[in-house]
């Protein structure tokens, strides 16, 4: 039986979750400030989303930008956002925890999986598996471990330059866990991807620029490292969402 290709759309605010859900998404997964990398979003954030989506809701728990190792107190507050999520009702969550020696932090992932479950919401791993020393052991541990998916672009920058490497990761999945590709995935390549790797699902933010609708504009300052940033922002678009599902089932 044809399983079509679903698209989980990483939405940065409320707006663009309703458009992921508008464009027809499977899934969003939630969260803040992207050019980090994604941080977990504020409470408001997951309680208006989940009001208003219908769809899967799935919360990044990243408390900061940076790399995946993390202290005590970090990681108190990881677990802190998970049962947030569980009282919000969010249907999943996004994690993932690293050792300084690139291995998964299998003692303290273990605990936020099964926190999580026990409350029957799903669980993503996500990107730190990029980050892994060893990618087919990671694997088998992400498995063990219980999650549902991988989120990841096949320990490169892009997913299509990880494409090769996804691939393997499908293969010694076998089915056992579901391979996402993400990071890079657009209009351009998500048939190539699709057709190359076998995945049955990918994750794009599907990002447009929508400029700012101040009349007033101070030229004198910069408030980011970007110029212009004052004065447009990034949400996802509900047209973009539209072809990436169509291209990856054509």
């Amino acid at each position: 039986m044809y399983q079509p290709v679903s698209l989980e759309v990483c939405a940065n605010s409320v707006t663009s979750a309703l458009a992921a859900q508008e464009g027809g998404a499977v899934r969003v997964e939630l969260c803040e400030n992207l050019k980090e990398g994604g941080t977990t979003p504020s409470h408001g954030t997951i309680l208006m989303a989940r009001s208003l989506l219908h769809i899967k809701l799935y919360v990044l728990i990243r408390p900061r930008g940076g790399d995946f190792l993390y202290n005590d107190m970090e990681y108190k507050l990881m677990m802190a956002d998970i049962r947030y999520c569980i009282d919000a009702g969010c249907d999943g969550v996004v994690i993932g925890i690293l050792k300084e020696d690139g291995t998964i932090d299998i003692e303290r992932c273990t605990e936020m999986v099964r926190l999580a479950r026990q409350w029957g919401l799903g669980v993503t791993f996500h990107r730190a598996f990029d980050m892994c020393a060893d990618q087919h052991k990671a694997l088998e541990e992400i498995i063990e471990m219980g999650c549902e998916r991988v989120l990841t672009s096949g320990g490169k920058s892009t997913a299509i330059e990880g494409a090769s490497n996804l691939n393997r990761l499908v293969e010694q999945a076998a089915g056992r866990i579901s391979i996402m590709p993400g990071s890079g995935v657009s209009e351009a390549n998500v048939a190539d991807l699709i057709h190359f790797t076998g995945v049955k699902e990918v994750h794009s933010s599907a990002r447009i620029k929508v400029a700012s609708k101040m009349k007033f504009h101070n030229e004198s300052i910069m408030m980011s490292a970007e110029a212009g940033d004052e004065y447009s922002i990034d949400v996802t678009g509900v047209d973009r969402v539209k072809e990436l599902i169509r291209l990856a089932n054509s």
